[in-house]
Formats: structure tokens, sequence, C-alpha cells
């Protein structure tokens, strides 16, 4: 049950959140170079790295995503007709967690250090 409602919330956020932060870019961009470094003020330092803002969002979002993923691909798979005894669907439904978390360590970690040693 807790998988599946994170799922919901999820996708939820990833719609709503993903969607703002999107459409405040494109409106900070069409506006101008003074519009769109405000924007870039928000998620980064000066020397446009990440600030704990982008971080914040930037990580949040990408363990939604990855979450959502798990989770989703487990559902296929109940829909499917598969993984209805109740152990295996506990276990499932925890992976779903532990794979996203993987995910999300994997994909930042190459994204703070693939830059510093690519």
């Amino acid at each position: 049950m807790a998988a599946s409602i994170t799922h919901r919330v999820t996708g939820s956020g990833l719609a709503t959140v993903g969607t703002i932060l999107f459409v405040w870019w494109l409106v900070a961009l069409a506006s101008g170079p003074a519009a769109y470094a405000c924007f870039l003020d928000v998620f980064t330092v000066k020397s446009g790295a990440l600030n704990i803002v982008g971080y914040v969002f930037g990580i949040g979002l990408t363990y939604s995503f990855f979450q959502h993923l798990s989770t989703g691909v487990r559902h296929f798979f109940l829909d499917q007709g598969a993984n209805f005894e109740l152990k295996a669907n506990k276990t499932t439904a925890l992976l779903t967690y532990v794979a996203a978390i993987l995910l999300t360590i994997a994909f930042w970690g190459f994204i703070i250090w693939g830059k510093t040693n690519g």
C-alpha cells in the first residue's frame, strides 16, 4: 500500500513541481537576461554550481523520478498478474525504495564526480 501511495505522490509531485519549474524557466528565458539571472540566482551560486536550494530541488525531483519509475515497473508486473504472493509483493515494494535511492545516488555521483574527473 505504501509503495502505491508513494507512486501517486511522486507522480503528482513531478507533474506539479516539474511543471512550475519548467514554466518559470521558460518565462525567465523569454523575459530576458535579467529575469533569467534571477532564476539562476535561486538555484546556483556565482560560480554556476548548485546552491542548497538547487540541490534540494534537484535531488528531490531525481529521487521522485526514480521512485515513480521503479514503482511503475512494479505495477506493470502486477498488471500482468504476477507478484501477488504476499512475501514477494512486500519484497518488491521495498526494492522500489532501495532502487530509487541507489539510482539517485548513482545519478548525482555521476553528475558531481563525473564533472571533476572528466
